[in-house]
């Protein structure tokens, strides 16, 4: 018979626990719970002979329960200790965005192998378990694993946050210039910029990077001289015409331009750029 202990003062993980047993009803087990001294404790007792089976049995249930009711709180004390001067809002949409990655299958895959090849040789060694200390001391790939993804998620929230002050401040840049010309085509095909008057004349891009103002990356792409030409002449109005998918430029332009855009797929500019894009893949 092999017996083994885990203690812990968490009703709820108690609770889950028992319920899991319950639910899994895995051969020749017996449970209770008792308290001893400071902890509850969940004792399970494996009366079979397999005691390999019984251990990868123990093992998934105690990686389970570090996933569902430890995984959140330890994202939380690493953004809380690493990264203090994000206010608690801002702390919580980062916290989101790295659950969000976590939550992908093959990243939980990969969570469970960090904690079970953790859990697997504490479990064969010892009798019990205190799970607080064992999650704070015992997981050192999976809390290497936890700081990564919560750099990553960090990375990603300035990214966004400095993408989104951008638009703002471009927002706030066209609100208050009076617009200098009625109408703008914007036609966009494979991934290039092509610019139209309101008598349909080609407009110059220009790529002159010391007139180039209001660009929001040092890269200079053909896109970013394009939203500058855009910004330089304030259309009241912009026309998009899509000859393919929209994409990260045209969601850009979109939102600082908000009620002065309209996206067009097939007008008469829309085919004649679409003829002549064919004609020259051809």
């Amino acid at each position: 018979m092999r017996t083994f202990c885990i203690k812990t003062n968490n009703e709820d993980i108690i609770n889950y626990l028992l319920n899991r047993i319950e639910e899994i009803d895995f051969e020749n087990l017996v449970y209770s719970k008792n308290k001893f001294k400071i902890y509850q404790n969940v004792i399970i007792h494996y009366q079979g002979k397999v005691e390999e089976k019984f251990l990868d049995f123990l093992s998934s249930l105690i990686t389970e329960v570090i996933l569902n009711f430890y995984e959140e709180k330890l994202i939380n004390q690493i953004l809380s200790y690493n990264y203090f001067y994000f206010d608690n809002y801002e702390r919580l949409q980062i916290c989101d965005n790295c659950i969000e990655v976590v939550e992908n299958e093959e990243e939980l895959q990969s969570r469970k192998e960090m904690i079970q090849n953790a859990v697997l040789p504490y479990i064969r060694e010892y009798k019990a378990m205190i799970l607080e200390g064992f999650v704070n001391f015992r997981l050192k790939e999976y809390m290497s694993y936890l700081d990564n993804n919560v750099d990553t998620a960090v990375n990603q929230f300035i990214i966004e946050k400095e993408y989104n002050e951008f638009i703002n401040l471009l927002k706030i840049y066209i609100e208050s210039k009076v617009p200098e010309c009625k109408i703008l085509h914007l036609i966009y095909i494979n991934g290039e910029s092509i610019l139209l008057d309101e008598d349909k004349n080609i407009v110059s891009i220009s790529d002159n990077i010391l007139n180039s103002k209001y660009l929001s990356d040092i890269s200079f792409s053909s896109n970013d001289f394009a939203l500058n030409t855009v910004l330089t002449l304030l259309p009241a109005k912009i026309e998009i015409h899509l000859i393919g998918e929209e994409d990260e430029f045209i969601s850009t332009i979109t939102q600082i331009f908000e009620g002065r855009v309209s996206v067009c797929k097939d007008c008469n500019i829309c085919r004649t750029y679409r003829l002549l894009n064919n004609a020259k893949i051809k």
